[in-house]
């Protein structure tokens, strides 16, 4: 900081100056300057006066220390957090706790209940949902008696109930025999023959969906083959038949009747096609 004494020579000579180029300018007398330099000097004394008695105090109020408030220490925080933390946990558990017991396990075991009720229900053991009691108490005493002389000793409490309702006798009526399950027919076509055999014929069956099956046959074959070769490629002869091209109409199909018999003796093109209800 600059000190005082240079601050009022600096001043002198700036007065100074300045006085002696206001003389050389203007045409005041040795008097008037005079009288100039000493109300500069009364200017510069007060300035001076005033800075000195200000510049301190000022100076102090800038560079006061901020005020600082004790801290307390970081293992003391620390551990009131910790402590707070742990309060509010145990609350939290508490009031959890207090929800399961009061609220969930009552809710759980009412579903419980009631599950277990529907469940006897749909079974037909609705008694084991009650406290029970021993058969034949609650009735009169012939029924007692005749029980009394009955020997159903070896029956199990859910045969004795049985044995005690009233079912209707379609209940009670012994299912009838079950009839043997038919045995599925396999479908085994015969050997496709080649084409140098003598009596070979090519049949092309055109069916619904517009694809073209083709196979060799011998002229001795049963028409009923067109038949199995029809349900094995997917088309049922209970609702499929087979026709000629032309004139449209169903060929005559039986065991007994062989491929020549029905005309077919060369290369020949049949088609598929669905059984009129009618007929």
């Amino acid at each position: 900081m600059v000190s005082f004494k240079t601050v009022w020579l600096f001043g002198i000579l700036s007065l100074s100056f300045f006085c002696f180029a206001s003389w050389k300018s203007s045409n005041v007398g040795v008097k008037g300057l005079v009288l100039l330099v000493g109300r500069a000097l009364l200017v510069l004394g007060l300035v001076s006066w005033l800075v000195s008695v200000v510049a301190p105090r000022i100076s102090s109020l800038a560079l006061r220390p901020p005020r600082s408030f004790p801290e307390a220490p970081e293992d003391e925080v620390e551990q009131k957090r910790k402590l707070a933390r742990r309060e509010q946990q145990d609350e939290y558990s508490q009031k959890a706790s207090t929800y399961q017991e009061n609220v969930l396990k009552p809710r759980q075991e009412a579903k419980f209940r009631k599950k277990e009720e529907h469940f006897y229900r749909m079974t037909v053991e609705a008694w084991k949902l009650s406290e029970g009691y021993a058969l034949g108490l609650d009735q009169d005493s012939e029924e007692g008696a005749v029980l009394g002389e009955e020997d159903f000793t070896s029956e199990s409490p859910n045969q004795e109930a049985l044995r005690r309702r009233k079912l209707p006798e379609s209940a009670t009526r012994p299912p009838p025999p079950l009839e043997p399950p038919r045995q599925k027919r396999i479908i085994v076509l015969p050997e496709e023959p080649s084409n140098g055999v003598d009596g070979v014929v090519t049949i092309a069956l055109r069916c619904p969906s517009g694809r073209i099956f083709k196979r060799r046959f011998l002229k001795s074959h049963s028409t009923q083959v067109l038949l199995d070769w029809m349900l094995k490629i997917g088309y049922h002869p209970a609702i499929y038949t087979v026709c000629t091209t032309y004139p449209r109409r169903p060929l005559e199909i039986g065991k007994e009747t062989s491929l020549e018999d029905t005309g077919i003796t060369s290369d020949t093109v049949l088609n598929v096609d669905e059984k009129d209800p009618s007929t």
